[in-house]
């Protein structure tokens, strides 16, 4: 018994076909039906009278496509997958396989091979989610941009390396990775150090928009209440006049959540074959040869032409350095000494501006480890103090007597002439 595998579309052509042979109806109205020419349909009709049903199967079904890979390259590109890309996905190894191997060949051929070789599982069906809106990009390169952390083993535990930080900012407009650096934390000194260099090398953005981190936003009900509390993050952006969007969810600063999904699949397997195993390593590929390649295959061209970034004047770059500093609040004390972090700090009596007792000074804690005293705009000199002069003990004013060393109080004998009563005899 011979089983022939048939498409619905031909099953159709097969009933009609069989009613133009019972003759229920003639070849002009099997062409309508048909949506066919009267030629076509008699050469399907001689088929069917000739072979049956297989007459209207394609005769290259079943056959190798004369396009198919020779099985040279075939196995030569298997042995490839299987060695270095054994957990890339189609598209990234057929890139490699163009730039490192020059086998160039289409994404889905590859995929097809990976997929025989049960190196990648086609992805399922996305279960309907909910309906969002789409936001249109910005208009112009500086007018946004989405930035953000991720945790990952990005090294994949090279020299002990662990879990580590990634810091990017991606332009809205362009889809360009204007900046990304590993660091040890997503803290607000890192997160500083890379504010900095950005707005050194590229300018000022017009906006960021970001997460509710708590680096980022005070997330307390009495910062919902009182507006005026900012963080260190919010009150340097403030003072540099960068305005700070914050998003009420992942999806709402998806280019930014897209580049780390995109990163973590493309970024690991990179630094793998670079065979990087250390953070500062991993920082000199990254803006060295991995950003320039991304950004040249995935940037897209924004509306307007116009760099928005507004690059800082000499005066605003010397100013960096107290705004991305974690800045406190301290009270001089009757003696002009400061305390801050457990160490004490003597005002000297130079100093470029009034200094009174019990005023309130801002302390600032610099990227570089230094602090300095800030009062009206002006920096005070001082000096650190190993330690404070600790007071002499003092005898508190009301205490036993046996603490000071007295005795005890005088107990009367019981023949005393305190104890003996006396009586008074008045004579009349």
């Amino acid at each position: 018994m011979t089983f022939i595998t048939m498409s619905k579309k031909e099953l159709d052509r097969y009933e009609i076909i069989k009613r133009l042979l019972r003759k229920e109806i003639n070849g002009v109205k099997a062409a309508n039906l048909l949506r066919l020419s009267v030629r076509q349909v008699k050469r399907l009709k001689a088929r069917v009278k000739a072979r049956g049903a297989t007459g209207l199967v394609h005769g290259n079904r079943g056959q190798l496509s004369h396009h198919r890979l020779p099985e040279k390259e075939r196995e030569k590109i298997k042995q490839l997958l299987h060695r270095h890309y054994y957990d890339f996905g189609p598209t990234l190894a057929s890139e490699k396989l163009t730039l490192d191997h020059r086998l160039d060949y289409d994404p889905k051929t590859i995929r097809q091979i990976m997929i025989d070789e049960e190196l990648w599982k086609p992805k399922a069906k996305k279960e309907k989610q909910t309906h969002r809106s789409w936001r249109e990009r910005k208009s112009a390169y500086g007018e946004m941009i989405q930035f953000d952390g991720s945790y990952e083993h990005w090294l994949e535990n090279r020299g002990g390396s662990g879990e580590i930080c990634l810091l990017a900012a991606i332009d809205d407009a362009t889809g360009k990775i204007t900046k990304a650096r590993f660091v040890k934390d997503e803290g607000v000194f890192p997160v500083f150090d890379f504010w900095k260099d950005y707005l050194s090398k590229q300018g000022r953005p017009c906006s960021i928009y970001l997460d509710k981190f708590s680096t980022y936003k005070m997330n307390q009900k009495v910062a919902v209440e009182n507006h005026d509390l900012k963080t260190q993050f919010e009150r340097a952006a403030h003072e540099l006049g960068i305005g700070l969007i914050f998003a009420n969810s992942p999806q709402a600063k998806g280019r930014v959540e897209r580049l780390f999904s995109t990163l973590q699949d493309r970024l690991i397997k990179e630094l793998r074959l670079a065979k990087i195993s250390t953070v500062e390593a991993a920082n000199d590929f990254l803006e060295k040869i991995f950003l320039p390649s991304f950004n040249i295959q995935f940037a897209v061209e924004p509306r307007s032409q116009a760099n928005l970034h507004c690059q800082l004047a000499v005066k605003e770059q010397k100013q960096l350095e107290s705004i991305f500093s974690r800045q406190t609040e301290r009270v001089a004390q009757n003696d002009f000494t400061v305390s801050f972090k457990n160490q004490w700090y003597q005002l000297v009596k130079d100093q470029p501006v009034t200094v009174c007792r019990k005023d309130k000074l801002m302390v600032e804690e610099r990227l570089d480890g230094s602090i300095c005293f800030r009062l009206r705009g002006k920096y005070l000199n001082y000096q650190l103090l190993p330690e404070r002069p600790k007071r002499a003990k003092r005898i508190p004013w009301i205490l036993p007597a046996t603490a000071i060393g007295l005795s005890r109080a005088h107990k009367p004998a019981p023949d005393h002439p305190w104890r003996k009563h006396f009586s008074l005899n008045t004579k009349v």
